[in-house]
Formats: structure tokens, C-alpha cells, sequence
């Protein structure tokens, strides 16, 4: 069963890093894809740009584009993580690991109900 593994976090808290204390919550949670790419349970993962940057689609027929994310809440989707798991608890696991490194982040689990890989992405 694939998992989504959703990300929240303050993100003027991660804003507020220096760029020494962000590179190195990244190589520790680098540490983690690696360990879960080897053992074949990574999917896609991604760290995402800045809430200020988003855009939403929603309304009717073509919809109306509004500027920033859809939510106003305390913590925003920062980033995301696609694993295949045996069970539930497995994808437990990972987030623990996941918060074990970044632990004043919130992480949501979700089964994924439907997957269908594309194309690998390349840079434009």
C-alpha cells in the first residue's frame, strides 16, 4: 500500500534557519530517503517552494486563480513523501523517523487511494 506522508510546519520557523542549521536538517532528513530509497519503500518526494508563491484553482467552470494556498492555518504543507508500505504502522515508522529529525513538524499520513507514476521529472 502506498502512503502519502504530508509535511506541516511553521514555515517562518523554517524561514528562520540560517542556511547552516536548514543544510543540516536536510542532510539528516537526506539520511532517511536514502535509507528508504535502498529498501525500495521511497517514492516521490519533495520539498515545496514557498506558501507566498502558491496559487489556488477552485470556483466553477474554468475557475478563478487566486494567489497563495488554499488554507490559512498555523502550519503549512512544506513537504511530501510517497512510501510503499506492508502496513499501516510501517508508514508510522517513517514519520516517527521522519520527526525524530525535524521534530517540531507535524506529519499527516494518508493512504493513497490511487497511483500512477509518470515520467520521470527533468529539470527545465
Amino acid at each position: 500500500m502506498f502512503y502519502a506522508i504530508l509535511a506541516y510546519h511553521v514555515e517562518d520557523a523554517i524561514k528562520a534557519l540560517t542556511p547552516r542549521e536548514d543544510a543540516a536538517l536536510m542532510a539528516e532528513l537526506l539520511k532517511i530517503n536514502i535509507r528508504l530509497h535502498e529498501e525500495g519503500a521511497l517514492g516521490p518526494s519533495a520539498r515545496l517552494g514557498a506558501t507566498q508563491d502558491a496559487f489556488t484553482l477552485r470556483g466553477p467552470g474554468d475557475g478563478t486563480i487566486i494567489d497563495g494556498p488554499f488554507a490559512e492555518t498555523k502550519e503549512q504543507l512544506l513537504g511530501l513523501y510517497v512510501v510503499d508500505c506492508a502496513t499501516r504502522d510501517e508508514a508510522i515508522t517513517i514519520a516517527r523517523d521522519l520527526r525524530r529529525v525535524n521534530p517540531t513538524a507535524v506529519y499527516e499520513i494518508r493512504p493513497i487511494l490511487l497511483f500512477k507514476p509518470g515520467v520521470p521529472l527533468t529539470g527545465k
